[in-house]
């Protein structure tokens, strides 16, 4: 494509328009450092509020966060190397130098990677359920996590989920109020009425409801307060029957 071209993915433009390259960035991180909490300031070359964008695909949140919000820094991590791809190219040629993306699962990323208190926002959009009752321990959403999370964010820091399986969200909504004030969005975000994710776009075009909801966090629990509720919340043990599953499947065989 040539600059000032708009890109579109299922009838929805991508947000930004493609630069010249000689106004592209460097968005892709090829190796992160050993484990320890990451120096955000070294990381993006300046000092701003981080919003992590966990299993972030093919990136369309991030660059129309990132294109919306210049002053915010965002890091963007997904464990398929081939989304990342696809997700730098776009910021790349959309030159911005708030994003960052790495090839990561979101457990291990938050989990060794984050400085306690060192994050504004926290998004997760349509994590994966995984129907394979021996993939069941992937889920990401899970009682240990919520509370790393917890501990990522800095005071009264947001974590932001959505998804389209209704038997995933009837979990999240037991466990996550533990952690987080609940509020659920009714409807739309404004900011991407057509979609904020490829996900979503397919799964609106199927007809799929999306529950969507905003997590404030709990500022009076403590790190050991957080860790002993993680350990006595249950795990993310659910069977899941439904268009949705199908709708997996598919975007399994349409990366």
């Amino acid at each position: 494509m040539q600059p000032g071209e708009i890109e579109y993915e299922f009838g929805v433009p991508i947000p930004g328009l493609i630069l010249p390259e000689a106004n592209w960035a460097r968005t892709g991180v090829k190796r992160l450092p050993e484990p320890g909490p990451l120096d955000w300031t070294s990381f993006f070359g300046r000092e701003a509020p981080v919003v992590l964008d966990l299993g972030c695909g093919n990136g369309r949140f991030t660059l129309g966060s990132a294109l919306a919000r210049p002053d915010y820094n965002h890091c963007a991590i997904d464990e398929l190397p081939m989304v990342i791809r696809y997700a730098t190219r776009r910021a790349n040629q959309r030159g911005l130098h708030n994003v960052r993306f790495v090839v990561k699962d979101a457990r291990t990323f938050v989990a060794s990677h984050i400085a306690e208190a060192s994050v504004a926002e926290v998004h997760l959009y349509h994590p994966q359920p995984y129907h394979d009752p021996r993939q069941t321990h992937r889920r990401v959403i899970t009682p240990r996590f919520l509370a790393d999370v917890h501990r990522a964010l800095l005071p009264s820091g947001l974590l932001v989920i959505q998804t389209d399986n209704p038997d995933y969200w009837s979990y999240m909504v037991r466990v996550i109020p533990h952690f987080f004030e609940l509020r659920e969005q009714d409807g739309p975000w404004p900011d991407a009425p057509e979609g904020r994710t490829r996900r979503e776009i397919i799964a609106r075009q199927r007809g799929l409801r999306i529950f969507r909801a905003l997590g404030k966090r709990h500022d009076d629990l403590d790190r050991p307060a957080a860790l002993a509720l993680a350990g006595s919340l249950p795990e993310p043990r659910f069977r899941s029957r439904g268009p949705w599953c199908e709708l997996d499947r598919w975007e399994e065989s349409h990366r």
